[in-house]
C-alpha cells in the first residue's frame, strides 16, 4: 500500500506546477489522457445536488483519475479526501490538483487496485466513475490503456466494487456511481439489494460515443443494445448513462 501526501507531485520526474516547455511534455500528456468526461460532469452534478451528504463526510473516490470529482467534494465540504487510482500518473495529478485548490491537507492518496489500499477502513461517502465499457483491453487513441475498458461485459471492475460496498461503507453511508445503461442495470440492482443497500437511479443522461469507441464495444452486447440504450442518429451515436445512488 502507498500512501502519498499532496505535497511534490511529480510526473516521471518532472516537478509540476503547470507544464511549462518542452521538459514537461509528459506531464502535459498525462493531463490531457486524464481529462473528464461526461460521465464525470454527471457525477459532480449530482453530488452538487445532494450537498448536505457531502458536508463533514469522509469521502473515498475509488479510480480518482485527475482528482477533480474529489476536488468538487472537497469545495462542497467534505472532512477528509481519500483517492485511489491504478495509475500513478492519475496520483500525481490528483494531489496537484487538491493541493492547488487548497485541498491538500485534507487528502490522501493510495496507488492501488480498488479496495485493497484501505484495508477495513469506512467511509461516509463512496463514490466511482469506474471503467466499465464493454471492450476489451487496449489503449483509445489520447485516453490511457486503463481507461473505459471493463471487460467484454463491462463488468470487470463494477463486480467487485459493488460486492466490497458493505465492508468499507459506514453506517448510514451513501455512494454514487456512474453506470452505463448497456452493462446491466438490473445485475447491479440484485447484487446491491442482496447485499442489504438501497439502490435508486436518480439521473439519466446521454453521452456521446465516438465512432473508435463504439468500433471497440463487444459485438454481444452493441447488438443488443442498438436502439435501446444505445440510439444512433447517422454517424453519431449516444448511450444512455446513469448515476445511481445506494444506502444502507
Amino acid at each position: 500500500m502507498t500512501v502519498i501526501a499532496a505535497r511534490g507531485a511529480r510526473f516521471g520526474g518532472v516537478e509540476l506546477s503547470k507544464p511549462k516547455s518542452a521538459s514537461d511534455q509528459r506531464a502535459a500528456v498525462a493531463i490531457a489522457a486524464l481529462r473528464p468526461s461526461e460521465y464525470t460532469a454527471a457525477l459532480i452534478q449530482v453530488l452538487q445536488a445532494n450537498a448536505g451528504c457531502v458536508r463533514g463526510a469522509k469521502v473515498l473516490e475509488i479510480g480518482s483519475g485527475s482528482g477533480v470529482v474529489l476536488a468538487a467534494l472537497g469545495a462542497l465540504g467534505a472532512s477528509s479526501l481519500c483517492g485511489i487510482d491504478i495509475e500513478e500518473d492519475a496520483i500525481a495529478s490528483g494531489m496537484l490538483l487538491l493541493e492547488e485548490l487548497g485541498h491538500g491537507e485534507a487528502a490522501e492518496f493510495h496507488h492501488g487496485d480498488m479496495w485493497s489500499p484501505v484495508g477495513d477502513r469506512r467511509f461516509d461517502l463512496i463514490v466511482a466513475n469506474l471503467p466499465h465499457f464493454p471492450m476489451g483491453d487496449g489503449a483509445i487513441p489520447g485516453r490511457l490503456p486503463t481507461w473505459s475498458a471493463g471487460g467484454l461485459d463491462g463488468r470487470r471492475l463494477l463486480d467487485p466494487f459493488l460486492e466490497g460496498l458493505p465492508r468499507h461503507l459506514a453506517p448510514g453511508g451513501r455512494v454514487f456511481i456512474t453506470h452505463n445503461a448497456f452493462v446491466g442495470v438490473e445485475r447491479s440492482r440484485k447484487i446491491v439489494e442482496r447485499l442489504g443497500l438501497a439502490f435508486r437511479i436518480v439521473l439519466t443522461t446521454l453521452v456521446n460515443i465516438p465512432d473508435g469507441k463504439l468500433d471497440r464495444m463487444s459485438a454481444g452486447v452493441r447488438s443488443v443494445e442498438e436502439g435501446r440504450s444505445i440510439h444512433r442518429y447517422g454517424p453519431y451515436a449516444f448511450g444512455e448513462v446513469h448515476v445511481i445512488e445506494i444506502g444502507g
